[in-house]
């Protein structure tokens, strides 16, 4: 910042944050964790492939002893019920490796919010308690108060989302359907995003509109557009570039694509980062923050609207495209 106060205040913020844990942990904290969570998978991992093992030599036995004695309905048998078994062992192999996830999942998501909520309520008790210790100007004044409402924005922000993920399936129905003009409703949530993180909407958004016309309830777009729009800036450059295109097809459909300038989405994660809880990054190594509920929620209303979301990889430069493709029609 500007101002020595508010560097002082920034230089004890960050040590109190990594006096209670929510700063990244150390190599050597990060290697144990690691193994931990390992462990956690190798117990079914093991025990599954111990019994699916021994299942197996079961079966070839009895085969053999069956067909030495020709027992060929008692072979029929046996063999029909060790693979019967053997299904089971699979099945509850792969069950509990995606409990197992979901688990770490869970732990990562208490942690991310531990940590959302622990970083703005810190920063403004510091702010607080140096507004009343120090004789400041009128100008650091300014910049603190500016500060502070930029945190309980955030705070705000983050309760909100924590809420409507508990609702998801009746928001909005306490107001009716309308037709609604996409352009100014993108162009206010890329608005809503930028004054939230302090930035220039002209300076980061490219627009290209076709006209168009959605048929729905507005909370439900304004959540869909500002999620992925933060996704964008979060996830884009140091110095994000991001590009707003909409295009209405002749099937009655209008897709919009949100293109940003980042290291795009690794193939192997595209499904997983609709997930509830899931993050790109591991907790452990946290470097956006986040709680991993912004992408689950857009694919859930985008669902809901009888749209779908996809994830693709930019071609004419590093970065990627999530194109959201609802009902609708060109503006007449």
């Amino acid at each position: 910042m500007s101002s020595t106060g508010h560097q002082q205040v920034d230089d004890q913020l960050e040590a109190e944050l990594s006096a209670t844990g929510t700063q990244p942990r150390s190599g050597k904290t990060l290697q144990l964790m690691r193994k931990v969570r390992r462990g956690r998978l190798r117990l079914p991992i093991t025990l599954s492939v111990i019994l699916m093992v021994m299942n197996l030599a079961l079966m070839v036995f009895w085969i053999i002893l069956a067909a030495q004695i020709y027992w060929w309905t008692a072979l029929a048998i046996g063999t029909v019920v060790f693979v019967l078994i053997l299904v089971g062992l699979s099945l509850y192999l792969v069950l509990t490796i995606k409990e197992v996830r979901l688990s770490q999942r869970q732990s990562d998501f208490i942690d991310s919010v531990t940590h959302e909520l622990k970083t703005p309520l810190a920063s403004l008790r510091l702010y607080l308690e140096t507004l009343q210790i120090r004789t400041l100007s009128e100008e650091q004044r300014v910049e603190f108060y500016a500060t502070m409402k930029n945190e309980l924005e955030r705070l705000d922000h983050l309760i909100s989302q924590l809420l409507e993920v508990k609702r998801l399936d009746a928001l909005g129905m306490e107001t009716d359907p309308e037709d609604i003009l996409l352009e100014p409703l993108v162009r206010h949530c890329a608005r809503v995003e930028c004054t939230r993180r302090q930035l220039e909407v002209d300076q980061i958004f490219e627009f290209d509109f076709e006209p168009a016309l959605i048929h729905t309830r507005r909370i439900l777009l304004e959540m869909i557009f500002r999620n992925v729009i933060d996704n964008a800036i979060k996830y884009g450059s140091s110095e994000p570039q991001i590009l707003v295109q909409v295009r209405v097809s002749k099937g009655g459909r209008v897709i919009t694509r949100i293109m940003d300038d980042g290291e795009g989405v690794d193939p192997e994660i595209r499904k997983d980062i609709f997930k509830i809880f899931y993050r790109g990054e591991s907790e452990l190594e946290r470097k956006k923050t986040g709680t991993g509920l912004g992408l689950y929620i857009v694919r859930t209303l985008v669902h809901l609207l009888k749209g779908k979301v996809t994830v693709h990889d930019r071609l004419d430069q590093p970065g990627s495209i999530f194109a959201i493709d609802l009902p609708g029609r060109a503006e007449e």
